[in-house]
């Protein structure tokens, strides 16, 4: 897959492809409908599929002051869209002069002009243009005009009747129910980041943890999880159930979030290394320990727990296959 930063970079060679068009934060089951579709309709006509989104988010140009909202930062969707199969990403550059595009321009420079759609696919809500002023409608006026095909996949629902949004999907983790975002998502939320220097009290304590920076993503609720955590191995991940503590470390009077992951039966140097944790189950909330004792009997147990949530997890799966 080849990612390109600006609609003008698209060469020839690309033009005249199905282009799904979103932002596709958390790249969700809907979301997956939605590049699903562009993707089986551009091997059905024999061409290029690819997909258009927005980096940064433009809540991060309009709301600059709003909390941590981001889902998957660029890594992460660059990488869960490449596993789909699609020829290529084009994360558009968005600032204020690409916001500037009125719905009209963004039809007749973009769409038309740099990528040459011969079809666009999106979804049942998508809204484009400067202060979001193109809908659908517009859409399928050019569409009817035979300036390109376009199809609209409906909202995507899950088996409670829950539409599959993004906004569904931030507020199960700060409620601090990953495994509703699971089930929204098709696999299990992650923060992904390099593991930076800590103040190695883990290791003193014999649990030693790997530190990662939460940057802009999402904060989920503070506490302790069991999550899976994945070491890069140069293209490769190595996996390993883990638990983690998301939190302020109050028993060390300690006030900046930090995400530390504690992987059960590695044994190596994690700094500098990217690192992905997957959060599978929240386990408790954190809390301010009376001493370093009391502190490592409670770790003990959440690693008791976390082992026993894993084990019952891949019997369940051994039954199911």
């Amino acid at each position: 897959m080849r990612i390109y930063r600006h609609y003008a970079e698209i060469p020839d060679s690309r033009r005249g492809g199905v282009v799904a068009l979103g932002n596709f934060d958390g790249l969700h089951i809907g979301h997956q409908a939605v590049i699903g579709g562009a993707i089986r309709h551009a091997r059905e006509l024999g061409r290029a599929s690819g997909v258009m989104t927005f980096e940064p988010h433009p809540r991060t140009l309009f709301v600059p002051d709003s909390p941590p909202f981001r889902l998957t930062p660029f890594r992460i969707k660059a990488r869960l869209i490449e596993a789909m199969g699609v020829d290529y990403l084009l994360m558009q550059h968005f600032d204020r002069a690409f916001a500037s595009h009125s719905a009209e321009s963004f039809v007749d420079e973009v769409l038309v002009g740099g990528l040459g759609v011969s079809s666009v696919v999106v979804g049942y809500d998508f809204a484009f243009g400067q202060g979001r002023g193109g809908s659908l409608a517009l859409l399928q006026e050019r569409a009817q005009q035979g300036q390109f095909g376009l199809i609209t996949v409906g909202a995507q629902c899950a088996a409670d009747g829950r539409t599959y949004s993004s906004q569904l999907i931030r507020q199960s983790l700060v409620d601090g129910h990953p495994e509703n975002a699971f089930g929204l998502l098709g696999r299990a939320w992650e923060i992904e980041g390099r593991v930076e220097p800590g103040d190695a009290r883990g290791r003193l304590i014999g649990f030693p943890t790997a530190n990662v920076d939460l940057a802009d993503y999402l904060r989920p609720k503070v506490g302790v999880y069991a999550v899976r955590a994945g070491v890069d191995r140069g293209g490769a991940t190595e996996w390993h159930d883990a638990v983690a503590n998301l939190g302020h470390r109050p028993t060390f009077v300690k006030k900046d979030l930090v995400l530390e992951a504690h992987l059960f039966g590695f044994d190596g140097d994690l700094y500098g290394r990217h690192l992905r944790v997957a959060l599978h189950r929240y386990l408790r909330a954190e809390r301010k320990f009376d001493g370093i004792e009391q502190l490592k009997t409670q770790i003990a147990l959440d690693c008791q727990e976390a082992r026993a949530f894993f084990a019952a997890a891949k019997s369940i799966e051994a039954v199911v296959r």
